[in-house]
């Protein structure tokens, strides 16, 4: 362990012992969540409560000032109220991209819906927006972008095309939660806009995730989805007519989930900052010919919060990740390609990027335990490796 980060930040949180080597993931928790979940242990609200109530105003201020959050039970929930609050209904079609969590395309199976895989830009390997139009047909209803590793997608483009054919925008940002384009938050781009607060997220409430909606009148149907279809609010007044007329879901936040979101959302730009530095780092000193890393650089107002440094190794990918693993660095691949998966049919034979890349990238740890020293030692064990 004794490689020395030059002009780097020290470290702001607490790292590892080094003799049990460097997970590719750790969660984080805010010291102050042990005090703010006793607090709702000893109230009469541990289900959902206050506690939610509070979280989703904080992240509104915080991450979405001119959107409106929902919070709920994960961020697949949150996927799968936006798919129905968008309209989207049995035999139609939804493009989405074929390299993502499956958590993306399992909810559009749930209502019965097609997901038509786009293949992804290999630069990103978010959504390839250049092949997108030729798959829209009459029956298809909206497209779902995902911004992988924290890269924020093309939502520029995707506006023009969702205008043009008249189709929804939905934002999968379980991975880029802060992430700017041009100056403003994801959520200013999409009809609806979904993260995630799954354990080894950014900021996490073990499990959890936050619906976001670009239009206010959305709230109340999003609401009444996410508690049975029951108007909460006119049930504790006590004046609910006592119908349900939609078909609602158990998909609310705890707030024993919101206590850890509240704790971490004070530590969200310590966060952000120490895997910006241990990306830069990646960016910076890995010089291995045989090795390039997915970024898009911070300009014209794009700003990344990376939850994942992938690299590409052209040859070798399971040589290297094996090399590491006996340096005790964890990596692996996390994502694959969904049409990979018997559930979502047949192996696609039109997606030549994925074709590509699916067996040479590699995802290295960036999570608050890594260590600026520990990153440099990471760059100098791929510098030195040879396939």
């Amino acid at each position: 362990m004794g490689f020395e980060a030059k002009n780097q930040p020290m470290n702001e949180f607490p790292i590892l012992n080094p003799e049990e080597g460097i997970p590719l993931f750790y969660p984080f928790v805010a010291p102050e969540a042990f005090k703010e979940v006793e607090d709702s242990l000893n109230s009469r609200w541990i289900g959902q409560g206050p506690k939610v109530d509070l979280f989703e105003k904080q992240f509104q201020k915080k991450i979405v000032p001119n959107n409106f959050p929902v919070a709920v039970g994960s961020g697949t929930d949150g996927l799968h109220l936006a798919y129905i609050l968008s309209g989207i209904k049995e035999g139609d079609e939804v493009i989405t991209p074929v390299f993502t969590c499956t958590a993306t395309n399992l909810p559009l199976l749930y209502i019965k819906a097609k997901p038509v895989f786009a293949d992804i830009n290999p630069l990103t390997m978010n959504i390839n927006v250049d092949d997108i139009e030729h798959r829209i047909t009459e029956k298809t209803k909206a497209i779902v972008a995902v911004d992988y590793g924290g890269v924020p997608a093309d939502y520029e483009k995707l506006n023009k095309i969702c205008e043009k054919y008249q189709l929804k925008l939905i934002g999968d940002c379980a991975q880029s939660i802060g992430t700017l384009y041009k100056g403003r938050p994801i959520s200013e781009y999409c009809d609806f806009t979904v993260f995630s607060f799954q354990a080894i997220k950014t900021i996490s409430t073990s499990d959890g995730g936050m619906l976001v909606l670009k239009n206010y009148g959305d709230l109340p149907l999003a609401k009444r989805l996410r508690w049975f279809g029951i108007d909460r609010s006119e049930k504790q007044k006590g004046i609910w007519e006592n119908d349900v007329f939609e078909i609602g879901y158990k998909y609310q936040m705890t707030d024993i989930a919101a206590c850890l979101g509240i704790s971490s959302l004070k530590y969200f730009e310590k966060l952000v900052n120490h895997r910006k530095s241990i990306f830069e780092i990646y960016l910076e000193n890995i010089s291995n010919k045989q090795i390039n890393l997915i970024n898009t650089p911070d300009k014209n107002g794009t700003s990344i919060c990376p939850w994942l440094c992938t690299i590409i190794v052209e040859n070798g990918r399971i040589d290297l990740m094996n090399k590491l693993r006996e340096k005790g660095v964890e990596t692996a691949q996390v994502h694959y390609r969904n049409d990979r998966y018997s559930v979502f049919g047949s192996r696609k034979k039109d997606l030549p990027n994925m074709d590509y890349l699916e067996d040479k990238y590699l995802v290295l740890p960036i999570h608050h335990k890594v260590s600026i020293n520990q990153a440099m030692e990471i760059c100098q064990y791929i510098n030195e490796w040879q396939y």
